[in-house]
């Protein structure tokens, strides 16, 4: 069968994002062809059409979706046609009107979550899940500092840190994102085009530096990052969202704080199925009891994914992207 899809044939800017049809195929064993709803856009999606991370050409962008279950293969036993399923971060290929993904990866979106709503929170909600529950356990009374706070990842980070009893100091370029951020539960919040975010962390901590950063940004904020931690605080590296990947940092470099330096990846902490499923249960318990509030600020088309790519390189946007495929728009 032949379905619409983003494809992208050579590596560039936006414009690489081509509308075309694709042929798919009938789900081979222990796989599932999935109708998708709604398309997560990530940051990491840009990598990949960039050039920054790798993938053979030509290639279908797109790492996070949720549909309907539309075909099974030889073996599956536990998924039928009709389940509401999503999956975040592997396989690739979710700018498509449909996929077919291997049955260990998808995860059955709850009845009381909606597509976009899920598409919205799934990868970036197990990615904030690890953040702030595994690679460093926030703790009530710990001091944290989130870049890009109004982002997808960045504002359900701030969210649970603050429900998870922290103080949270975040940076935004714009006073729009600023009041988003402060509605998000940052007690501080530092709009960088307008102040240095380093002097002001300082000010705000009385000197004392936080606990940990997350910092999704990458090399324009790194090394301010590292001078804004106390004595043995964290650095959690996640993304380069400016770009450029941070200068090597030399291990003699952390030694006269005792800093700890980490680049989590989510695919290292659900590892299997149970991790897998943990991850998305913690995600989805907090989704419905109203600890994260999930901005699905941003919908596009699916063929209109280079203008939804334009939109968040420029910084236009906040919280979640979601593309619907164009069928489903009607």
């Amino acid at each position: 069968m032949w379905v619409k899809a983003i494809r992208v044939h050579e590596l560039g800017g936006p414009e690489v994002l081509s509308w075309e049809e694709v042929e798919i195929g009938e789900p081979n064993e222990g796989e599932i062809r999935i109708k998708n709803k709604a398309i997560g856009v990530n940051y990491v999606d840009i990598y990949y059409r960039t050039g920054l991370h790798r993938a053979p050409l030509p290639f279908i962008p797109g790492k996070e979706a949720v549909g309907v279950v539309s075909a099974v293969g030889p073996g599956v036993t536990s998924f039928k046609v009709g389940d509401v399923v999503g999956y975040a971060d592997n396989p690739m290929g979710s700018y498509a009107e449909e996929q077919i993904i291997p049955a260990s990866v998808a995860i059955p979106i709850p009845p009381a979550i909606d597509y976009k709503t899920a598409a919205s929170v799934l990868l970036k909600g197990m990615t904030a899940y690890v953040l702030v529950r595994q690679a460093f356990k926030v703790q009530r009374g710990h001091a944290v500092l989130v870049h890009a706070a109004a982002g997808g990842v960045g504002s359900l980070l701030c969210q649970w840190a603050n429900a998870l009893g922290a103080t949270v100091i975040a940076t935004v370029s714009t006073e729009e994102k600023a009041a988003q951020a402060t509605q998000d539960g940052c007690q501080h919040v530092i709009v960088y085009t307008k102040e240095d975010f380093v002097t002001r962390v300082a000010e705000i901590t009385s000197g004392e530096g936080v606990h940990v950063v997350y910092d999704a940004v990458g090399k324009d904020t790194f090394q301010g990052s590292l001078a804004c931690l106390m004595p043995r605080g964290c650095m959690i590296s996640y993304g380069q969202s400016s770009g450029s990947r941070p200068d090597p940092v030399r291990l003699s470099d952390l030694a006269p704080k005792s800093l700890i330096l980490g680049r989590p990846g989510l695919m290292h902490y659900t590892t299997n199925r149970d991790e897998l499923l943990q991850a998305a249960g913690e995600v989805f318990a907090s989704v419905t009891a109203g600890v994260l509030q999930v901005r699905a600020n941003h919908v596009y088309l699916l063929s209109e994914a280079a203008r939804a790519h334009k939109d968040l390189e420029a910084r236009r946007t906040s919280g979640s992207i979601v593309l619907v495929p164009d069928s489903q728009s009607s």
